[in-house]
């Protein structure tokens, strides 16, 4: 990871399973990174993430899950108990990392450069909540920030005009 990256291809993070990935493996792809969690009012949107990954996968698109236990404690397991949940509850087939913090001293340096980009209303950079979404360009490069309240079929339009 370089020390100061300019896009997200600059930055890696660990999966589900372990492994050290660059998020260069998403250069050229329109990106939905999201802080999730799976005992929030929100966990329901993980159908709805899967549902645009398997709408716009094969155009090049790819959702990002992040795993964050800041809110409310509601994301308690390990990384083996959030992939079962996952793909139990929800058949989520789109990558998923293991957990992460988004705010405060120990915040992810994706978060880190996601929040700076992009902050959110009155330009509050800190994460409010799970499930909160920024849409990434196909050069890596942060368009939007989209609040936990706003459902991923809201999204399809915004999604559309970057593929």
């Amino acid at each position: 990871m370089s020390a100061n990256p300019d896009s997200i291809y600059g930055f890696t993070a660990e999966s589900l399973d372990g492994k050290t990935v660059s998020l260069d493996a998403f250069r050229d792809k329109v990106v939905l990174i999201v802080n999730v969690a799976s005992e929030c009012g929100f966990t329901p949107q993980y159908k709805g993430l899967q549902e645009l990954y398997t709408q716009f996968a094969a155009r090049g698109f790819d959702v990002l899950g992040f795993p964050c236990n800041q809110f409310g404690k509601q994301e308690p397991g390990d990384s083996a108990q959030i992939g079962s949940f996952c793909e139990k509850n929800f058949g989520v087939t789109f990558p998923m990392f293991a957990k992460i913090e988004v705010n405060g001293a120990n915040a992810h340096p994706l978060y880190k450069f996601l929040k700076d980009k992009e902050p959110g209303m009155l330009g509050i950079e800190a994460i409010k909540w799970n499930f909160t979404k920024f849409l990434v360009d196909r050069n890596g490069q942060v368009v939007r920030r989209y609040a936990p309240t706003t459902k991923p079929d809201a999204i399809v339009d915004d999604i559309e005009k970057l593929l």
